[in-house]
């Protein structure tokens, strides 16, 4: 289809890929995703598997704070009831793996529920401090429970096995994770073109006139926490099969920052946002670490990371607010704009 002319069918007017151009690219990047693993060095396959886990969760945070106006700083704790429902059902009845990512995306769920229905009376500040509150009942839960959890020991987690493969490293983990990040993203692609997707819309631009249209408020509020709650669940199941090990500590406020972070960074309500948001936050951590390296700290870099990266994360929020509030995904935008109309723009 070129430029100016009318879609003909539906179908096309439905497409996500609605021109060639646009299908030769995915094609592209589809080869090289899967050509990656074979040329990468472990570290980078290490990165790449973070950043999967990463993408999918911000895009769950995305349908709710993007795509319905919600804000949350309870990721982190979704994740962690993700992560520990695979853990649990690992150690104690040997659930096959994807049944269990299954299971923890559905526990994650149904605390999205139970966190969601403030968001009827409450949202902004007040609704951002009660999901706040729900991580901090999380955390208290993952500590004290410790006949179930672990408490501050945690649980260890056996690799996942898929077909009775198991994903011991992360050249193999790679192909657990890529097809189920692929899924989530292209599932909150299509969601945006479901009735469902446009009732979120109308709550984030005006709540009120979206009720006076006949919008259920709290059922689509509950919705987008439920749907949210459930990526954050599969990504915290991923997440514990990645590195084996949880504890209490591992899902901190500090985790659901990052996540916010990362879809303020990459665009707010678009799944290009998600992806470029979540690359962006997962290595920035990388490079001041390498910058902390090369700094003369007696060897106590590792010491000053953490308040080093909380800063840099607050930081990144307050100037992409200011500076470019539309995300990394605008300035991806802007730069095609340019290439379309070089060499004759102005």
């Amino acid at each position: 289809m070129r430029i100016g002319t009318a879609r003909q069918t539906y179908a096309a007017d439905a497409a996500l890929f609605d021109t060639p151009t646009q299908r030769a690219w995915l094609a592209v990047l589809a080869v090289a995703l899967l050509g990656f693993p074979f040329l990468a060095s472990e570290y980078w396959l290490y990165l790449a598997c973070l950043v999967a886990i990463h993408i999918l969760s911000a895009t769950g945070l995305n349908i709710l704070t993007g795509y319905t106006g919600l804000v949350s700083l309870g990721q982190a704790a979704f994740m962690g009831v993700g992560a520990y429902t695979v853990a649990i059902l690992q150690q104690r009845w040997g659930v096959p793996s994807l049944l269990s990512l299954a299971a923890a995306g559905l526990a994650a769920l149904l605390l999205g529920l139970l966190v969601g229905l403030p968001s009827l009376r409450v949202k902004g500040l007040y609704l951002a401090i009660a999901t706040i509150a729900a991580g901090v009942l999380a955390h208290f839960a993952f500590s004290h429970f410790t006949t179930v959890t672990g408490g501050s020991a945690g649980l260890t987690v056996r690799p996942a096995s898929v077909l009775g493969i198991a994903l011991e490293d992360s050249f193999r983990f790679y192909w657990l994770v890529l097809p189920l990040t692929a899924a989530g993203l292209l599932g909150s692609a299509n969601l945006l073109r479901t009735r469902i997707g446009r009732a979120f819309i109308a709550i984030r631009d005006r709540d009120i006139s979206a009720e006076v249209l006949g919008i259920p408020l709290l059922r689509y509020k509950l919705l987008a926490f439920a749907i949210s709650s459930f990526y954050a669940g599969v990504a915290g199941g991923l997440y514990a099969f990645f590195f084996r090990a949880i504890t209490p500590e591992t899902f901190p406020l500090v985790l659901s920052i990052f996540f916010l972070a990362a879809i303020i960074v990459g665009g707010l309500g678009t799944v290009l946002g998600s992806i470029l948001g979540a690359l962006f936050m997962t290595l920035v951590p990388e490079v001041l670490k390498s910058v902390m390296g090369w700094l003369p700290l007696s060897g106590n870099a590792t010491l000053y990371l953490s308040p080093v990266r909380t800063i840099v994360f607050g930081a990144l929020i307050v100037l992409f607010l200011v500076f470019e509030p539309l995300g990394l995904a605008e300035v991806w935008r802007r730069v095609r704009r340019t290439f379309h109309l070089w060499p004759f723009r102005t």
